[in-house]
């Protein structure tokens, strides 16, 4: 009997994986969109992905894979068994560049079949919505493929795609944030005038916060990355970005931008210097100047390197993900993924540059979804139209998935001989040049209104 009921839910369950997207929700799941329930879904799969990568990045994951008898080439065997496997590119930095490189193909494939797809009436779109199994497969045979391209030109091919797609993908992390500061912004606002002036005093709290951690960081950045008679760049990023962001929080308050931009404040404009910190930092710890890029052991410590250490080479298997600027860059990287698949967003300018739609109202077929049984059902809210791009939504994962490769293996470029990896500056300025366009781009956003007053920015 037990076994039965065993088959029995394996068979449903793959009927769900194989069907569309409102199987995917259980008794226990509230009612939803069609269209975010199929996000997050693909998100899932990018977040599996990561997972997959911080384990095969893990030291020592090469010597566990050598002690399976007969799998690896230089592993234990057994008479008879030799092992034909490369264990090598299964670990370290090689192995996250063919997980993301399978997840890029993946969601490039995704992208070109749903190039304009308008209403779920698209036969293309049963295949978005649903056949998760089948996706499952497709990605589980695109990572096994990519496991066999020999080392070499690929590394360091793949390492450019990665540098170009992660510089987008921070610009599309600061639209979403901004997005979000304006939408929490209005919300707390609305919140304040509607009930409790609490909500000011959580308002001011928080901006204040924000304010007070970009100024420590500035501090800080000052006392660790900067020498009296060297790392004069690092002066310079400071400095600069420190500058630029007093102009952007002083604009986000004149009179003639808060006329235009009723919602503009220092709310959204403190949440943007905390990011620009945060670049800038990031920026910083991919110097190969060790004087000018100490170790957070070196810290601690108080041992700084001198200045006549060579720069940094980093065998395969110790590519080390796990340091503050690469923990805090996979949380930002987590938060704009969920924010992005579950956002409805109320700015026409930010849903027209996402290639999304604004919310249908909807809200009463969601809350009427559920049969009577109990079992939730997912709206679909597209027959009349798509909410957002799904060529975008997938061109959106192919960068999330080159910037989580240079995040796990810290921007290292690989080196001539394709066995280790090293810093470079090339990493760094690509960062900082990131942070300057992420304050220019958020200060077209507050003056446009007053260059362009014949548009509709509402």
């Amino acid at each position: 009997m037990g076994a039965c009921m065993a088959l029995c839910s394996l068979a449903s369950c793959a009927s769900c994986l194989c069907g569309s997207a409102p199987c995917l929700l259980s008794g226990c799941c509230p009612s939803t969109y069609n269209s975010t329930l199929t996000r997050l879904a693909f998100s899932f799969f990018m977040l599996l992905g990561t997972l997959v990568s911080i384990i095969m990045i893990m030291p020592g994951m090469e010597a566990q894979l050598e002690k399976i008898p007969g799998f690896c080439e230089n592993g234990a065997s057994v008479p008879g068994l030799h092992g034909k496997v490369n264990c090598s590119i299964m670990v370290g930095y090689k192995s996250v560049y063919r997980m993301c490189f399978a997840m890029a193909c993946f969601f490039f494939l995704f992208s070109m079949i749903m190039i304009r797809v308008r209403s779920s009436k698209d036969p293309r779109a049963a295949f978005q919505n649903g056949f998760w199994f089948f996706k499952f497969l497709i990605l589980v045979g695109i990572t096994v493929g990519a496991f066999f391209i020999p080392d070499g030109t690929f590394n360091t091919v793949w390492y450019y795609f990665g540098v170009v797609g992660s510089f987008i993908f921070i610009v599309i992390q600061l639209i979403l944030l901004v997005d979000f500061a304006h939408t929490w912004n209005q919300r707390w606002v609305e919140n304040a005038e509607n009930g409790s002036r609490c909500w000011y005093a959580a308002l001011l709290s928080f901006t204040v916060l924000n304010y007070a951690c970009a100024f420590a960081a500035m501090v800080l950045f000052y006392v660790f990355y900067t020498q009296p008679d060297d790392c004069t760049e690092h002066k310079v990023f400071i400095s600069l970005n420190f500058i630029f962001c007093i102009i952007v929080s002083v604009v986000s308050i004149l009179p003639k931008v808060q006329e235009v931009q009723p919602s503009s404040g220092l709310l959204q404009s403190s949440l943007i210097s905390l990011y620009t910190m945060y670049l800038t930092w990031s920026a910083m710890t991919n110097n190969p100047n060790r004087k000018c890029n100490p170790s957070l052991l070196q810290l601690v410590s108080n041992n700084p390197t001198t200045s006549t250490a060579p720069t940094p080479t980093i065998a395969p298997g110790q590519v080390q993900w796990w340091d503050a600027q690469g923990i805090v860059g996979l949380v930002i990287f987590l938060f704009c993924t969920l924010y992005a698949s579950i956002r409805s967003s109320n700015n026409s300018q930010v849903n027209k540059l996402m290639q999304t739609e604004e919310s249908q109202g909807l809200a009463a077929d969601v809350e009427t979804a559920s049969d009577e049984d109990g079992v939730r059902r997912a709206v679909d809210n597209e027959e009349d139209g798509v909410t957002y791009s799904y060529s975008f939504f997938h061109f959106c994962l192919i960068l999330a998935s080159l910037y989580i490769m240079m995040t796990l293996t810290n921007w290292y470029q690989p080196n001539s001989d394709y066995q280790a990896m090293q810093s470079t500056m090339p990493a760094v300025w690509v960062k900082v040049s990131s942070s300057w366009l992420a304050l220019a781009l958020y200060l077209w956003t507050l003056v446009a209104p007053l260059i362009l007053p014949d548009r509709d920015f509402s």
